[in-house]
């Protein structure tokens, strides 16, 4: 990372000039001025706003930072946020967070993070997907969290959609559950290809025909939930549906369906069994009967990135959450 000598250098001035127009105090001349923010550009300088907390205040605490992609927006997962601030304040960290409202934002939020100079760095996003990490985290101490990127080595931390759809399917099979009818999300989802492995690699392996299972997609987008409605009419028409389970992509798939099979005068389980995935925060035992679900671990992965930067722990690549079986009323 560039320095303020780095840019006094190149600008041609004294690291007091170069101070002076970055905090824009001392008179400056407008040449002397553009000939430094040339030069902070040049070097995609950011400023160390800790030394100046550390001059005004003392000594800090070792600061851990939050980048957030869609984290802090969304109810399904303030409890991966809440999990690291946690940890940190158990572990003696300060702890604060930066939001990446869109796209066109990493750069601008990663370099306001940066210029507190924090001692590690989670990058998190709201649903497991590929992340691009802004060119300026490359060498910093930095942790994935609920996201992947593929171009980098570095340590992250997932959830286990393979294992915990296997280990859920199993379950429904052991419960005498024979013709499913699955619902997953949009398919090009890391989560989506994960769980539809694990689904039929448990079907199979206990000995049944994948040409028995009727398997659709959603479409893109929270707007597609309720199409389920549409493909679910025409099988329920006579009042006898030919599949005695429904997996869900997720919770909210769940509610769609719950809808629709007692609008059909359908019982859950007892004639149709529902399976989710999320536990979706405040949800899950709203549901009448309650949700049978897989837990998205998100505590978990908060704490377990958040303690990896604490702890010092070494090594790169993925390590996978278990997705814990709520087994409730509804299967």
């Amino acid at each position: 990372m560039a320095s303020l000598k780095d840019v006094a250098q190149l600008a041609g001035v004294s690291m007091m000039t170069v101070s002076r127009v970055i905090n824009q105090t001392g008179a400056v001349s407008d040449a002397t001025r553009e000939r430094v923010m040339q030069a902070v550009e040049a070097l995609n300088y950011v400023p160390d706003l800790s030394a100046r907390r550390v001059r005004n205040q003392g000594s800090r605490p070792s600061t851990l930072a939050v980048l957030a992609q869609d984290t802090a927006t969304t109810p399904f997962s303030v409890e991966m946020l809440l999990a690291i601030e946690q940890t940190a304040g158990e572990s003696g960290w300060s702890s604060f967070l930066i939001n990446i409202f869109s796209a066109d934002d990493a750069d601008r939020a990663t370099r306001q993070l940066l210029a507190h100079r924090p001692d590690g760095i989670i990058y998190t996003t709201m649903g497991l997907r590929e992340v691009a990490l802004p060119a300026a985290l490359e060498g910093e101490n930095c942790v994935l969290a609920n996201c992947i990127s593929r171009g980098a080595s570095l340590p992250g931390y997932i959830p286990d959609d393979f294992e915990a759809q296997y280990r859920a399917t199993r379950y429904l099979i052991e419960k005498g559950y024979r013709r499913p009818l699955c619902f997953w999300l949009p398919e090009g989802a890391i989560a989506t290809g994960e769980r539809r492995r694990g689904f039929e690699l448990a079907w199979q392996e206990a000995g049944y025909s994948l040409d028995v299972v009727r398997q659709h997609h959603m479409l893109p987008g929270d707007e597609h939930y309720t199409d389920l409605a549409a493909l679910l009419a025409p099988m329920l028409a006579s009042g006898r549906p030919d599949f005695d389970v429904l997996i869900c992509g997720n919770d909210r798939a769940a509610f769609v369906a719950y809808q629709v099979l007692f609008a059909s005068g359908l019982r859950v389980p007892q004639d149709v069994a529902v399976l989710g995935f999320d536990n979706m925060v405040g949800v899950g035992d709203l549901f009448l009967p309650p949700l049978t679900t897989l837990q998205l671990p998100h505590d978990v992965i908060g704490r377990e990135a958040a303690l990896h930067i604490i702890e010092g722990r070494s090594g790169g690549g993925l390590r996978r959450i278990t997705c814990p079986l709520l087994a409730r009323q509804s299967a």
